[in-house]
């Protein structure tokens, strides 16, 4: 049976021993980690199994859900004390692919284990259904295919849905796809992007105005509400919407009513309202910046895109998708990614995720001299020092140091900077500036960016400003 990959040990410390000892020697990788930092290490890394024993009854379904809900297909050992037809029943239905009782005998572990990564081999060796039906490369691991038939078994309703996910992960394609496989299909698909407007126009933007609303408001406008109607509203980055506007829209949620600005008639319309967020909305609700009631109306079907470098397995399919709709869109000859070349590009973390990898192929296939990209290649654009002018001078493989902030510094870059870390730095000085030229208001400082006030805060938390 094969046993290669990597699992995940998640157990409280009395009980991490003999599991560990059990899986001991083996093929595969195994990575522990304590309950509380399980999801942020499944984000982190790909991981092809989860053995799951944890003390509490109550801790064990909760993270077990989390997983399923944000992994789904990712196998499940789970090592418990109750084997009850309910608690069996329980666990099954979130997800668990097996189930063990303690005290466990060492073999029943090891064949658990090695059970759940043959399965999860199986899947990934499979050829990928057909891209076509949704303008998505999903990939071959277990947790994108199980998002492809969420997908497509949520799409026929009229259900709203959050997609969620960091940037550059594909959150408006999959609510593409949504749109499409739908039977709201030959209806419109309009999108907002609630980071893209004033705090000011957005309740404008969505809901319309009367004549006479405002100054300048000389006729009436439909809002992008009413312009969706019978089809699909897109919102974009919801977590930026004002918490004026947020009530706005739990009434749309509820009720498909709306009323434009200045208007007094309540409007009827038939929407169907996919969401999308890299935000931890969770907390923001905790904080007061985003109400509770309307996370659960949006929260109705949640679709969670995992980072890419939780998938490498899918980097290869994607690379070579990218590099061919970029050879058909410049009419060029052939050019395709060398086997040395893909296994390095999955090698990579893609912080920005399949966007930055994109971006990358394409710049590989224009300074491409060759019909085959190779690892060469590859190493080459990666190892690329950065150079680019600044109001105060250039910056590249001659600065005097790293930017402030700088995590990159002695990585071994050539440079000792990183793009990543150029972007940080220059965003953190337009903060300082902006804060600077507003004397401290941040309300101010947040028109001087053209971003929501809920932007800001962020930001500043980020860079520790606040």
């Amino acid at each position: 049976m094969p046993t290669k990959g990597s699992v995940l040990v998640v157990t409280s410390p009395a009980s991490a021993s003999p599991v560990r000892e059990a899986l001991a020697g083996e093929s595969f990788e195994l990575v522990a980690t304590a309950a509380a930092q399980a999801l942020a290490t499944l984000e982190d890394r790909a991981i092809d199994a989860v053995v799951l024993e944890l003390s509490g009854q109550e801790a064990t379904t909760a993270l077990l859900g989390s997983i399923q809900d944000r992994w789904p297909g990712l196998p499940v050992v789970l090592i418990t004390d109750d084997a009850s037809p309910e608690r069996i029943a329980e666990v099954v239905g979130l997800g668990a692919s097996d189930l063990l009782l303690r005290p466990f005998a060492p073999p029943q572990l090891l064949f658990a284990v090695q059970k759940a990564l043959a399965a999860a081999e199986k899947t990934a060796a499979a050829p990928p259904p057909p891209r076509a039906e949704t303008g998505i490369v999903f990939g071959r691991t277990p947790t994108m295919q199980a998002l492809r038939e969420l997908l497509e078994q949520v799409a026929p309703s009229a259900s709203t849905v959050l997609v969620r996910g960091e940037s550059g992960t594909g959150k408006e394609l999959v609510a593409r796809a949504l749109h499409r496989l739908s039977p709201r299909v030959s209806r419109p698909f309009i999108k907002i992007d609630c980071t893209s407007l004033p705090e000011t126009l957005i309740e404008s933007e969505l809901f319309g105005y009367e004549k006479g609303a405002f100054t300048g408001a000389t006729a009436q406008k439909l809002g992008r509400v009413q312009l969706a109607d019978t089809g699909t509203l897109f919102l974009d980055e919801v977590g930026e919407l004002p918490l004026p506007v947020q009530a706005k829209l739990l009434r749309l949620l509820q009720d498909r009513e709306l009323e434009r600005l200045g208007g007094k008639q309540t409007l009827r319309v038939d929407v169907r309202v996919v969401a999308a967020t890299h935000r931890d909305l969770e907390g923001m609700v905790q904080k007061g910046e985003f109400r509770q009631d309307l996370f659960y109306r949006l929260n109705v079907v949640p679709l969670w895109i995992a980072p890419l470098r939780a998938r490498r397995a899918d980097v290869p399919e994607l690379a070579t998708y990218f590099c061919d709709e970029v050879v058909k869109a410049s009419g060029r000859g052939p050019v395709t990614l060398g086997a040395d070349a893909l296994k390095l590009l999955a090698s990579q973390r893609w912080p920005g995720n399949a966007r930055q990898l994109q971006n990358f192929v394409e710049r590989l296939v224009v300074l491409c001299r060759t019909g085959t990209i190779t690892e060469a290649d590859v190493k080459g654009e990666l190892e690329r020092p950065v150079r680019f002018a600044t109001e105060t001078g250039t910056v590249g493989a001659d600065a005097s140091g790293p930017p402030e902030g700088d995590a990159s510094a002695g990585s071994g870059s050539p440079a000792g900077l990183a793009l990543d870390a150029i972007v940080k730095s220059a965003e953190r000085q337009a903060l300082v500036r902006a804060l600077d030229q507003a004397g401290g208001n941040r309300s101010a400082a947040a028109r001087l960016l053209g971003v929501s006030r809920t932007t800001l805060y962020t930001k500043l938390e980020e860079y520790g400003l606040l």
